[in-house]
């Protein structure tokens, strides 16, 4: 098999949306100057994103601000998604498409996603070929100049799209990649993630890069290799890293939530994860094209990985009270 043929063409599921009746560019979300807040769904819930916003006055230093594009792929999430939502929309950014592909959800999702509709740039909920085949549906009508998705049970921080915005700005890195919070649903915790020192090297272990808090410019986007059922971000990482200007921000960009139908928690997917990383070392071929590849399979390459992420986040220390608290939920969550 080769992996370039394995790649979908983007413009092939466009142009199929188009005919379909889409009308491209999507509209951007609505903006206003006094926040979505008071407009959107009431809800009873306290803390980020339900009774705070970002407040908007902070985007009124530039005039202009890159647009970003944000795909939410999601599948019977109902009971996580209106969080997932809620907290895209309540960024107040000025120049954002927001786009949501559900595979064909049979629980509330769909009541969920109607109500947020005024809001959102384009919804659909119908039938797929899985998680990465809606990611590249979602990207294929995008316009933005910066890309990310998030899953429907992760959410982002108050201010990360001003954060990375203005970072993006600042550095013009090609992909920018934050830390994270992470809700621990099977330990009832709540605990501050610092992100990883990344460079090609290290991808070759999983969770080097935090997907849910990774943004990247348009122009290096890659579509995702559908075959895989897990592994999605690992391998894009794989053809997205190399060669390119990466920046670190010290800042919880997102929030990720460990819960017992997660893919990286259900036992179910174990043989799943096996597959995955053997289709990728095979596509990649790993073994005739990385010169430390018998290095990579070692017991002192993994030593080494670990001893250098621990020095990287030892020297990037971050104030985490004040963001862990902003994190309100139904959970009486102990701080670590």
């Amino acid at each position: 098999m080769d992996l370039n043929t394995l790649l979908p063409n983007l413009k092939e599921y466009r142009n199929s949306f188009i005919k379909d009746g889409l009308h491209y560019p999507l509209q951007k979300v609505i903006y206003d100057r006094e926040g979505l807040l008071s407009n959107l769904p009431k809800s009873t819930r306290k803390g980020w994103p339900w009774d705070m916003e970002t407040d908007p006055k902070i985007y009124a230093a530039k005039e202009s601000w890159p647009k970003i594009t944000i795909v939410t792929p999601t599948y019977n999430q109902g009971q996580f998604i209106e969080e997932t939502i809620r907290a895209v929309l309540l960024q107040n950014y000025p120049n954002l498409e927001y786009i949501v592909i559900d595979g064909g959800s049979t629980d509330n999702t769909i009541e969920i996603l109607d109500r947020y509709s005024p809001w959102i740039s384009f919804y659909e909920s119908k039938k797929d070929k899985g998680q990465g085949h809606a990611i590249n549906k979602g990207f294929s009508l995008a316009s933005g100049e910066i890309y990310a998705w998030i899953n429907s049970d992760d959410f982002y921080m108050d201010q990360a799209f001003y954060t990375l915005a203005s970072a993006f700005v600042k550095s013009k890195a090609d992909v920018l990649y934050g830390d994270s919070l992470v809700i621990d649903e099977n330990k009832n915790e709540l605990h501050y993630e610092k992100a990883n020192y990344v460079t090609p090297k290290y991808l070759f272990v999983g969770g080097i890069i935090m997907q849910h808090s990774c943004f990247w410019k348009a122009g290096v986007h890659e579509p995702i290799l559908e075959e895989l059922h897990c592994a999605v971000d690992s391998e894009l990482w794989f053809r997205l890293i190399p060669g390119k200007k990466l920046k670190h921000v010290k800042f919880p960009l997102a929030v990720v939530r460990i819960q017992p139908d997660a893919k990286t928690q259900n036992d179910k997917f174990i043989e799943k994860w096996k597959e995955d990383n053997i289709l990728i070392a095979q596509l990649h071929q790993f073994e005739k094209t990385i010169p430390f590849f018998k290095y990579i399979q070692s017991r002192f390459y993994h030593v080494e990985v670990r001893y250098v992420q621990r020095i990287y986040k030892y020297f990037n220390s971050v104030n985490v009270q004040q963001y862990l608290e902003k994190i309100k939920n139904d959970l009486t969550l102990i701080y670590k």
